[in-house]
């Protein structure tokens, strides 16, 4: 009984998700084209094999998306604490933010996120 509205939410939620799906497929018109049909590779036409080697600059942009965004999810949990976590959050933060700014300046100064 404790799971019921858990259950009556994941049953809703699901028969809408559905229903949006199927409801897609018998509204949307079709009406394919060579142009439609064809393969979309960053806005110009593949030209090459799918495994030629990538340029290093691509792996480098992932990663630093990757540890930027793991910033901001530690920052959503200590903003949302922020008064419980006192003075000492306060500055264990300051210290990690301070660390991930020296660490991107670094990269800026290397020259890491230039793309020529």
């Amino acid at each position: 009984m404790q799971y019921l509205p858990i259950s009556i939410f994941i049953g809703v939620a699901a028969v809408i998700a559905l229903a949006l799906m199927f409801s897609s497929f018998l509204i949307a018109h079709k009406n394919p084209d060579p142009e439609k049909l064809s393969a979309y590779e960053c806005g110009f036409n593949p030209f090459d094999d799918a495994r030629m080697k990538f340029d290093v600059r691509f792996y480098l942009v992932a990663i630093l998306f990757i540890i930027f965004d793991l910033e901001v999810a530690f920052l959503f949990p200590w903003a949302v604490s922020f008064r419980e976590v006192g003075w000492f959050g306060f500055w264990s933060m300051m210290v990690f933010l301070g660390i991930l700014t020296i660490g991107f300046a670094y990269e800026w100064r290397k020259g890491a996120l230039e793309w020529d």
